[in-house]
Protein backbone atom coordinates (compact mmCIF):
# COMPACT_ATOMS: atom_id res chain seq x y z
CA UNK A 1 0.00 0.00 0.00
CA UNK A 2 1.32 3.52 -1.01
CA UNK A 3 1.58 6.19 1.76
CA UNK A 4 -1.10 7.86 -0.54
CA UNK A 5 -3.57 5.25 0.25
CA UNK A 6 -2.63 5.75 4.20
CA UNK A 7 -3.83 8.77 4.16
CA UNK A 8 -6.40 8.28 1.59
CA UNK A 9 -8.79 5.77 3.10
CA UNK A 10 -11.61 6.53 0.06
CA UNK A 11 -8.62 5.01 -2.77
CA UNK A 12 -7.83 2.52 -0.40
CA UNK A 13 -10.99 1.30 0.02
CA UNK A 14 -11.47 1.72 -3.68
CA UNK A 15 -8.79 0.11 -4.81
CA UNK A 16 -9.40 -3.33 -2.17
CA UNK A 17 -6.76 -2.78 -0.10
CA UNK A 18 -9.12 -1.79 2.50
CA UNK A 19 -12.32 -3.43 3.84
CA UNK A 20 -15.54 -2.35 1.84
CA UNK A 21 -17.54 -1.59 5.25
CA UNK A 22 -20.31 0.66 4.17
CA UNK A 23 -18.92 2.90 6.96
CA UNK A 24 -15.47 2.26 5.91
CA UNK A 25 -14.64 5.79 4.50
CA UNK A 26 -16.74 7.77 7.42
CA UNK A 27 -14.06 5.97 10.08
CA UNK A 28 -10.93 6.48 7.39
CA UNK A 29 -8.70 7.08 10.57
CA UNK A 30 -9.77 3.76 12.32
CA UNK A 31 -9.12 1.50 8.78
CA UNK A 32 -5.76 3.32 8.29
CA UNK A 33 -4.42 2.24 11.48
CA UNK A 34 -5.51 -1.26 11.50
CA UNK A 35 -9.03 -1.15 13.25
CA UNK A 36 -12.17 -2.36 11.95
CA UNK A 37 -14.93 0.20 11.14
CA UNK A 38 -18.04 0.34 12.71
CA UNK A 39 -20.52 -1.17 10.71
CA UNK A 40 -23.73 0.76 10.15
CA UNK A 41 -26.97 -0.31 10.71
CA UNK A 42 -28.10 -2.36 7.45
CA UNK A 43 -31.05 -0.33 5.65
CA UNK A 44 -34.06 -2.42 3.25
CA UNK A 45 -34.69 -0.97 -0.03
CA UNK A 46 -38.25 -1.24 -1.24
CA UNK A 47 -38.84 -0.95 -4.77
CA UNK A 48 -42.75 -0.84 -5.04
CA UNK A 49 -44.29 -2.30 -8.16
CA UNK A 50 -41.77 -5.20 -10.18
CA UNK A 51 -40.73 -2.93 -13.36
CA UNK A 52 -37.37 -3.30 -15.33
CA UNK A 53 -36.05 -0.38 -12.90
CA UNK A 54 -37.17 -2.32 -9.74
CA UNK A 55 -34.79 -5.48 -11.05
CA UNK A 56 -32.19 -2.76 -11.62
CA UNK A 57 -32.52 -0.93 -8.33
CA UNK A 58 -32.94 -3.96 -6.39
CA UNK A 59 -29.61 -5.84 -7.52
CA UNK A 60 -27.36 -2.32 -7.28
CA UNK A 61 -29.07 -1.81 -3.97
CA UNK A 62 -27.61 -4.99 -2.62
CA UNK A 63 -24.79 -4.48 -4.14
CA UNK A 64 -24.30 -1.48 -2.06
CA UNK A 65 -25.39 -3.18 1.31
CA UNK A 66 -28.97 -2.45 1.65
CA UNK A 67 -31.95 -5.86 2.20
CA UNK A 68 -33.39 -5.91 -1.08
CA UNK A 69 -37.06 -6.21 -1.35
CA UNK A 70 -39.95 -6.42 -3.58
CA UNK A 71 -42.88 -4.39 -2.44
CA UNK A 72 -45.71 -6.05 -5.50
CA UNK A 73 -49.69 -6.87 -4.16
CA UNK A 74 -49.89 -8.51 -7.63
CA UNK A 75 -49.23 -12.26 -7.26
CA UNK A 76 -48.61 -13.15 -11.30
CA UNK A 77 -46.29 -9.85 -11.20
CA UNK A 78 -44.69 -10.63 -7.86
CA UNK A 79 -44.06 -14.36 -9.40
CA UNK A 80 -42.08 -13.05 -12.02
CA UNK A 81 -39.93 -10.56 -9.79
CA UNK A 82 -36.54 -10.66 -9.43
CA UNK A 83 -34.56 -14.29 -8.25
CA UNK A 84 -33.02 -14.08 -4.43
CA UNK A 85 -35.18 -10.97 -3.80
CA UNK A 86 -37.95 -10.90 -0.93
CA UNK A 87 -41.01 -10.48 -1.90
CA UNK A 88 -43.71 -8.35 0.05
CA UNK A 89 -47.59 -8.16 -1.34
CA UNK A 90 -48.25 -5.13 1.63
CA UNK A 91 -45.98 -3.01 3.15
CA UNK A 92 -47.26 -4.10 6.68
CA UNK A 93 -44.79 -6.94 5.87
CA UNK A 94 -41.82 -4.63 5.75
CA UNK A 95 -42.35 -1.87 7.79
CA UNK A 96 -38.88 -0.82 9.11
CA UNK A 97 -37.84 2.76 9.76
CA UNK A 98 -34.72 2.10 8.73
CA UNK A 99 -36.41 1.54 5.20
CA UNK A 100 -36.21 3.31 1.69
CA UNK A 101 -38.45 3.07 -0.36
CA UNK A 102 -38.71 3.77 -4.25
CA UNK A 103 -42.00 3.46 -6.09
CA UNK A 104 -40.97 2.78 -9.71
CA UNK A 105 -44.39 2.56 -11.55
CA UNK A 106 -46.30 5.70 -11.03
CA UNK A 107 -49.21 4.53 -13.38
CA UNK A 108 -50.30 1.34 -11.61
CA UNK A 109 -54.11 2.19 -10.09
CA UNK A 110 -52.45 0.53 -6.66
CA UNK A 111 -50.28 3.87 -5.92
CA UNK A 112 -52.68 5.73 -3.59
CA UNK A 113 -53.08 3.04 -1.45
CA UNK A 114 -49.62 1.01 -1.60
CA UNK A 115 -48.12 5.26 -0.70
CA UNK A 116 -50.63 5.60 1.72
CA UNK A 117 -49.70 2.29 3.84
CA UNK A 118 -45.53 3.09 3.31
CA UNK A 119 -46.43 6.33 4.54
CA UNK A 120 -48.63 5.09 7.50
CA UNK A 121 -45.91 2.58 8.03
CA UNK A 122 -42.94 5.58 9.01
CA UNK A 123 -40.78 4.39 6.48
CA UNK A 124 -37.50 6.29 6.51
CA UNK A 125 -37.50 7.72 2.86
CA UNK A 126 -39.68 7.74 0.07
CA UNK A 127 -39.49 8.42 -3.36
CA UNK A 128 -41.49 8.30 -6.51
CA UNK A 129 -40.25 8.20 -9.98
CA UNK A 130 -41.57 10.23 -12.54
CA UNK A 131 -40.82 13.74 -14.59
CA UNK A 132 -41.15 17.04 -13.12
CA UNK A 133 -42.37 18.55 -16.38
CA UNK A 134 -45.45 15.87 -15.64
CA UNK A 135 -48.13 16.20 -12.57
CA UNK A 136 -47.31 14.19 -9.51
CA UNK A 137 -50.51 11.66 -9.74
CA UNK A 138 -49.56 10.86 -5.89
CA UNK A 139 -51.29 13.62 -4.67
CA UNK A 140 -54.48 13.79 -5.75
CA UNK A 141 -54.59 9.81 -5.35
CA UNK A 142 -53.67 10.39 -1.49
CA UNK A 143 -55.85 13.19 -0.61
CA UNK A 144 -58.06 11.22 -2.59
CA UNK A 145 -57.64 8.98 0.46
CA UNK A 146 -57.87 11.57 3.32
CA UNK A 147 -53.90 11.71 3.96
CA UNK A 148 -52.78 14.81 5.21
CA UNK A 149 -51.00 17.59 3.19
CA UNK A 150 -47.68 17.00 5.69
CA UNK A 151 -47.83 13.52 4.69
CA UNK A 152 -48.20 14.09 1.55
CA UNK A 153 -44.78 16.30 1.58
CA UNK A 154 -43.29 13.15 2.80
CA UNK A 155 -43.05 12.08 -1.21
CA UNK A 156 -39.65 12.68 -2.50
CA UNK A 157 -40.63 13.68 -6.48
CA UNK A 158 -38.53 13.81 -8.98
CA UNK A 159 -35.94 11.19 -7.17
CA UNK A 160 -31.95 10.23 -8.64
CA UNK A 161 -29.09 12.26 -9.66
CA UNK A 162 -30.60 14.63 -12.45
CA UNK A 163 -28.09 12.78 -14.98
CA UNK A 164 -30.29 12.68 -17.77
CA UNK A 165 -30.76 8.76 -16.88
CA UNK A 166 -33.55 7.01 -19.70
CA UNK A 167 -32.76 3.38 -19.98
CA UNK A 168 -33.91 1.42 -16.30
CA UNK A 169 -30.38 0.58 -15.90
CA UNK A 170 -29.32 4.07 -15.85
CA UNK A 171 -32.42 5.04 -13.62
CA UNK A 172 -31.77 2.31 -10.98
CA UNK A 173 -28.15 3.74 -10.93
CA UNK A 174 -29.12 7.55 -10.52
CA UNK A 175 -31.52 6.63 -7.90
CA UNK A 176 -28.66 4.61 -5.88
CA UNK A 177 -26.85 7.24 -6.49
CA UNK A 178 -29.20 9.98 -4.56
CA UNK A 179 -30.10 7.71 -1.71
CA UNK A 180 -26.08 7.03 -1.23
CA UNK A 181 -25.52 11.18 -1.56
CA UNK A 182 -28.78 11.65 0.88
CA UNK A 183 -27.96 9.28 3.39
CA UNK A 184 -24.36 10.40 3.49
CA UNK A 185 -25.05 14.54 3.41
CA UNK A 186 -23.45 14.81 0.25
CA UNK A 187 -24.39 17.20 -1.93
CA UNK A 188 -25.30 14.82 -5.21
CA UNK A 189 -28.76 14.68 -3.22
CA UNK A 190 -31.66 15.28 -4.88
CA UNK A 191 -31.66 18.84 -5.85
CA UNK A 192 -32.82 19.82 -9.51
CA UNK A 193 -32.88 23.25 -8.97
CA UNK A 194 -29.76 23.54 -11.10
Amino acid sequence: MTDQHVHDPECAVAHGEAPAHGDAVAHGDAVAHGQPPATPAARTLVAVFASPVAEYLLRYGSDVGYRPVLLEPDADRAAAGPPGVKVAASFAEIADPDTDVVVTDHHRPELGVMLRDVLAGEAGWIGLMGSPRHPAPHIPALTELGVPADDIARVHRPIGLNIGSRAPAEIAISTIAGLIAERSGAPGGFDFSS
